[in-house]
């Protein structure tokens, strides 16, 4: 029997600049989660106020997805790139002027901007490089590509954890807010301090952008059309997707899933400070923890894949991090952050998970389809600032337990969990059935 190329010689250049852009956006994602605690003490914000950078970030997700995947069907892979790395470059420059002028609305500006960006290198590279070759091979070069999207996860970790949370003044919260009634000159001077820390990473990364974009600009990239009839019907292919129940279901699942993910991981700072009395810096380094499991549970569950149903195997790993979260909610120090951070075993497969079981059998519907699942990253833009007003309550009294808010907002996370538990058993009863 013949062998299947995985990847042509002429896309080896294209296919390496590509997978650079997988790394570009981990590193944003993760670079802002932690700042969600570092913008509530230097501004002195509630849980919810700080949570709208998440709903910020991941709005520029909802918002742009479609018209990204319109865009890449009228022109091509390449211009969907370039528009992505050039509204990528903007946002982040656009913190030099949000931190001169210290007005938070300024900097969520910029977050959606840059995600705008994000969205729409998202809805183009995963396309394209599955267009990068044989079909028989192109799901493990998309899961090669993927495989670069942690290195730049970690990276944004450590730069939050080592060049942002440890280096903001120590000043605690309260005592911020007794210089804001005393001294508010001094105040002013710590918040310029420390919002110049937060400004020049994201700095930097736009400087960093613009040079990835100026190659991309000279590069020469094969067959960079989408293969799509430019005066083919959406229309009728909205229609199509909208009668698949395994597919808007599997955006709803998908929501819910980026949703938890995001709480889990913005979160975790809040219940090491809140609860254990860590210090952000050290409560961020869990974050880092959880993300190495996370990258080495993907390569576990990789593996189980191959003997057990993708549905079905959903729904165990949603079951079990249902427990994890439950056991960060009810069980007290060390043994509560353990759980928590052991959530992230149980999410590594889901997002490609999900993302598999709905755009299956579609054909070539799947491209916009891919955009309605990109959209569904939205889940992270609502469900943090919903934790976040639970985080800012008074906790919650059960018979003889009493739950502080931080504890009882992990309520919220474990309905996320249930909602992928269910459509991983309907996923894997109808794959059953065919």
């Amino acid at each position: 029997m013949k062998s299947v190329s995985l990847l042509p010689r002429q896309f080896i250049l294209p296919f390496l600049l590509v997978t650079t852009l997988f790394s570009l956006w981990g590193f944003a994602n993760d670079i802002t989660n932690p700042m969600v605690a570092g913008f509530k003490n230097v501004l002195l914000l509630t849980h919810f106020q700080s949570s709208l950078v998440q709903a910020a970030f991941y709005g520029g997700y909802c918002v742009m997805a479609f018209p990204a995947a319109l865009f890449i069907r009228r022109f091509t892979y390449k211009s969907g790139i370039l528009a992505g790395l050039a509204l990528y470059a903007i946002g982040c420059l656009l913190f030099i002027p949000a931190g001169g002028a210290k007005e938070f609305g300024f900097f969520l500006a910029a977050y959606f901007i840059m995600t705008s960006g994000l969205a729409f290198l998202e809805t183009t590279a995963n396309p394209y490089i599955l267009s990068m070759g044989p079909q028989e091979t192109a799901a493990r070069r998309l899961n090669f590509a993927q495989a670069f999207n942690p290195v730049g996860s970690l990276l944004g970790m450590f730069v939050a954890k080592d060049f942002i949370l440890a280096r903001l003044d120590q000043t605690t919260e309260a005592e911020r807010r007794a210089l804001a009634d005393t001294a508010p000159s001094a105040l002013e001077k710590i918040q310029v301090a420390d919002l110049a820390v937060i400004v020049w990473p994201y700095a930097i990364l736009g400087g960093v952008v613009l040079l990835v974009l100026a190659v991309f600009a000279f590069a020469r990239l094969p067959d960079s059309t989408t293969h799509e009839a430019r005066n083919s019907g959406i229309a009728s292919s909205f229609g199509r997707l909208l009668r698949k129940p395994d597919y808007i279901l599997g955006v709803v699942a998908q929501a819910f899933y980026v949703g938890v993910q995001i709480m889990v991981w913005t979160f975790i700072i809040q219940y090491g400070v809140n609860e254990l009395g860590l210090a952000p810096e050290q409560a961020q380094g869990w974050n880092i923890v959880a993300m190495v499991i996370f990258v080495s549970s993907r390569f576990v569950c990789t593996y189980l894949l191959k003997f057990f149903n993708p549905g079905r195997l959903l729904a165990v790993l949603a079951v079990a991090g249902g427990v994890l979260v439950l056991g960060a909610i009810f069980l007290q120090g060390m043994a509560g952050l353990y759980s928590l951070v052991g959530v992230s075993a149980c999410m590594s497969l889901m997002f490609p998970t999900i993302y598999g079981i709905a755009l299956g059998g579609l054909g070539d519907d799947a491209k916009l389809g891919s955009a309605g699942l990109i959209f569904a990253i939205g889940g992270g833009c609502l469900m943090p600032p919903l934790q976040a007003l639970i985080m800012d309550g008074a906790g919650l009294v059960l018979g003889p337990l009493a739950l502080s808010a931080t504890r009882a907002s992990f309520f919220l996370p474990f309905l996320c969990f249930v909602v992928i538990t269910l459509y991983g058993l309907f996923a894997a009863r109808t794959r059953q059935k065919e």
